[in-house]
């Protein structure tokens, strides 16, 4: 047996109850069909003439309709097992099948040599289509759902090997021997006292599966078979009862009307279905695709930020190591010298373990790791660190905030790494230009209600305006060999700590970034 998970189970019509709207289609449906009748009804015995002609486009449709529908009945069958879905199939199977020698030997339609039209043949055929659908109906309302096998791949070709073996097997025993056969037909439209027993007996059949669907109703699939079985059983009385039995009359007509109603009512139904699960399973493929590519962006995100920001040091810890080297390769080596490189080297290799761990807490749900900090001395540690590099552009550094203490609730070492990125863009944007005063202008101020506001200027080239509105986005860069993962870091560092960050024009020239913090706790402990 077959397990299938509950989520799929809950989606099918082979298994799940029907939503309202399904229902409302449903009565819509019967409503229909009874209207139909009653205004057919009064003219069902009235007959046409040459109507003969449209039996083979009729045939064609049933067999097109049935065969497709029984094609995906099948289908499903291979995914779940079940059985009664399998004897379902094969009963419209067997009647899209014997459509065609059914049309093949109606009497005044076809001339083909092989099917001769013999009068009994097709009412025969018809006999053993209407009565071995009907079985298959009460197979299915028998049947319970539970009965699965766990090799649906042999059952569908045994069953339809074994479904085409008897067709054809019964097909050729009528075609030679009908003479010898009960005679339903005393001629083209009129049949015989025999025949009545073959819509009593079909009628029977619905209304024993009926009342076994009714009495078991599970899903959705069964209500609608409910009004295929309703249909049939309209059509049975409009042909053989209100028609009088007689062929190519307006009941016999309006009765396979009902009966192509019923033979594309499930058709419709397993259709919808399944363009309903192929679009579901696009969307979830689409979202899988998406959410992989998310999750790829961040990993490749997080690496590229830990590149991009433990450069920094590691540079430092190079630049300082060759120092204390030469220091020490003098003839009279500068042991002081050595000593201050070795703690730079020291200092460096903290700063890139803060800076590691920042990141990581910058990838993580939750609260981060809060505390008082000064701004101004996060500040003022950017410069210091930033004054090699400014000492060899000449570049002046303009702070524009009191000497005194301006405390947010934060990460020192992350809202460090934001001040130095912000300072080292503005550095590497003038180092290279040709701009004679170079300047970096600091500041501190409050912002909107409890907000602390810091500047940060410089009189370079700016920001090119094509790439203004995403300079924050990842991989997007002012600079030929930048990364693009140094103003991305600082968006979400600075977002985390609940505040925001923007860039604007500096007049006359270069560009000013600004972003604010909170000062109080709650606002300030957001996370990513």
């Amino acid at each position: 047996m077959r397990v299938m998970s509950s989520e799929l189970d809950d989606r099918l019509i082979t298994s799940s109850l029907p939503t309202d709207a399904q229902l409302r289609v449903i009565f819509a449906v019967v409503a229909l069909l009874v209207v139909a009748l009653v205004v057919t009804a009064p003219y069902a015995h009235q007959a046409t003439d040459g109507t003969e002609i449209f039996v083979p486009a009729y045939a064609a449709a049933i067999f097109v309709i049935e065969v497709t529908t029984a094609a995906i009945l099948l289908a499903t069958f291979r995914v779940r097992g079940s059985v009664q879905l399998f004897v379902l199939a094969l009963g419209y199977l067997l009647s899209g099948f014997l459509s065609v020698p059914w049309a093949l030997t109606f009497p005044g339609v076809f001339e083909i040599a092989w099917f001769d039209q013999n009068l009994q043949s097709t009412a025969w055929i018809a006999a053993i289509r209407r009565i071995g659908f009907a079985s298959a109906l009460v197979g299915y309302a028998v049947i319970g759902p539970g009965l699965t096998v766990r090799t649906p791949e042999r059952w569908i070709l045994s069953g339809i090997g074994a479904l085409a073996v008897v067709l054809t097997t019964l097909v050729t025993f009528i075609m030679g021997n009908v003479d010898f056969l009960p005679h339903f037909m005393t001629d083209a439209r009129t049949t015989t006292t025999a025949w009545r027993y073959i819509p009593m007996l079909a009628l029977f059949l619905y209304m024993v599966a009926f009342m076994a669907l009714v009495a078991r109703i599970r899903s959705t699939l069964d209500i609608w078979m409910c009004v295929v079985v309703f249909s049939l059983c309209v059509e049975i009385l409009l042909i053989s009862y209100l028609g009088g039995a007689t062929r190519l009359s307006v009941g016999w007509w309006s009765g396979r009307f009902f009966g192509l109603m019923a033979a594309g009512t499930i058709l419709l139904v397993l259709l919808a279905e399944t363009t309903e699960n192929y679009m579901r399973l696009a969307r979830a493929a689409a979202n899988e695709r998406r959410t992989r590519f998310n999750r790829l962006a961040a990993m490749e995100a997080l690496s590229a930020s830990i590149a991009h920001e433990i450069n920094q040091p590691l540079s430092s810890m190079v630049t300082d190591a060759n120092a204390g080297q030469r220091w020490l390769s003098r003839d009279e080596p500068e042991i002081e010298h050595a000593r201050n490189a070795l703690k730079r080297i020291a200092d460096e290799g903290y700063r890139a373990d803060k800076i590691v761990a920042g990141i990581r807490q910058m990838f993580q749900t939750g609260a981060q790791d809060r505390e008082f900090v000064d701004l101004k001395c996060v500040i003022e540690d950017a410069v210091a660190r930033s004054l090699q590099d400014r000492s060899a552009a000449r570049i002046e550094v303009e702070k524009l905030y009191r000497d005194e203490p301006k405390m947010v609730i934060g990460n020192a070492g992350q809202l460090l790494q934001v001040v130095a990125n912000l300072l080292d863009n503005a550095v590497d944007a003038m180092k290279d230009s040709g701009i004679r005063s170079r300047k970096i202008s600091i500041g501190i101020a409050h912002g909107d209600g409890d907000e602390v506001e810091v500047s940060i200027s410089d009189t370079g080239p700016g920001v090119r305006p094509e790439i203004l509105d995403r300079v924050f986005l990842p991989f997007v860069s002012t600079k030929p060999e930048g990364m693009g993962m140094g103003l991305m870091f600082c968006r979400s560092v600075v977002e985390a700590h609940g505040g925001r960050i923007w860039t604007t024009e500096n007049k006359p020239a270069g560009a000013v970034f600004r972003f604010t913090l909170p000062t109080d706790t709650l606002s300030s402990d957001r996370g990513l």
